[in-house]
């Protein structure tokens, strides 16, 4: 019930009056008043006025599942429908991947205003300060091979970028394979695991951090990490960046589905790309390698040129690239 008053308020025009309230829930007055004294503890900005009803002014950028719940609304038909919310959690990742395990439905969305041990690719630590950035995890139950799997990461760097470019007009680009950055810097990462049996999958979870309205950054990461509200000048609601990211991964997955690699994103993928055709460094073998970055293949692997003129393509559970003058 709490969503739902929480959906009317917001989208009505005027107020509301605690009776029409009552009638449409079939519950008592103080029911509906202690909601909206639980929206406005949550800093919902509830105007109550004698004869009139209840009107909402201002909302907080909070990340619960009533306000999640509004803003997805049915924009999407399976992305996000199922939301669970933590103040803080170890890993948003650890708990869909358990949730995962006792049969929630392909799509649930896990998110935390904390997490006390997020971690990045390759086992890297993940900093999760509390009510400013964005750490969450879907769950997904795809019926495709195992193999196509590592792909998934791909499409949700393309949505996330294409939905973060379309909300605050800034230039996200894309760092091969799970990075966003925007002016050189990094702001989102994407950490992709699965459970997987030989010829089929259990589930996958793709984990997505991004710093939104970060002030500050520890001095080891500084100068490789920034944020949207640092890059932008201003604040933004996570929530209604979350649900775009999820109306817009829905529409890649589904197609990615039916097509079960990325030759049909290749080339709005690589438009994005901000190593394409940059020379890079290729680490991680035994001997690094200096590279010329061209864009992904179908099945999102990284394809470089070498300083003699071959071109290979680089996989990412292998190596990192990295910029021959920095970051990227």
């Amino acid at each position: 019930m709490k969503a739902e008053i929480l959906k009317m308020l917001k989208e009505a025009d005027d107020h509301i009056s605690g009776q029409q309230l009552c009638e449409q829930f079939q519950v008592s007055r103080t029911a509906v008043w202690k909601v909206v004294n639980q929206l406005k503890e949550e800093g919902y900005q509830v105007e109550a006025v004698r004869n009139k009803g209840y009107r909402i002014i201002e909302s907080p950028d909070v990340l619960t599942r009533e306000e999640l719940s509004v803003q997805i609304g049915d924009a999407t038909r399976w992305a996000g429908q199922e939301i669970v919310c933590f103040t803080e959690t170890d890993s948003t990742n650890v708990r869909a991947r358990k949730l995962g395990e006792n049969g929630a439905a392909h799509g649930t969305l896990v998110v935390a205003e904390q997490q006390t041990a997020g971690r990045g690719r390759r086992g890297r630590g993940w900093e999760s300060p509390a009510g400013s950035s964005i750490y969450m995890s879907l769950l997904l139950r795809p019926e495709f091979l195992p193999n196509k799997a590592p792909m998934l990461t791909i499409v949700m760097a393309y949505s996330v970028a294409t939905a973060l470019r379309e909300q605050t007009g800034l230039d996200f680009r894309i760092k091969w394979p799970n990075d966003i950055v925007l002016n050189g810097k990094k702001v989102v990462g994407i950490l992709t695991e699965m459970s997987t049996e030989i010829e089929y999958i259990n589930h996958v979870v793709i984990g997505v951090g991004i710093n939104v309205n970060t002030e500050a950054f520890p001095e080891e990461i500084c100068a490789t990490a920034t944020s949207i509200r640092l890059e932008s000048g201003k604040t933004w609601r996570r929530a209604e960046l979350i649900a775009a990211i999820l109306r817009q991964f829905e529409v890649q997955y589904e197609r990615f589905v039916k097509e079960e690699d990325l030759a049909y994103l290749r080339e709005a993928y690589d438009a994005v790309l901000v190593n394409c055709n940059r020379e890079v460094r290729i680490l991680g073998e035994k001997d690094g390698y200096r590279a010329v970055a061209l864009g992904i293949d179908d099945q999102g692997e990284l394809l470089v040129r070498k300083e003699d003129g071959t071109v290979t393509s680089v996989y990412a559970g292998e190596v990192s690239v990295r910029g021959i003058y920095g970051y990227v």
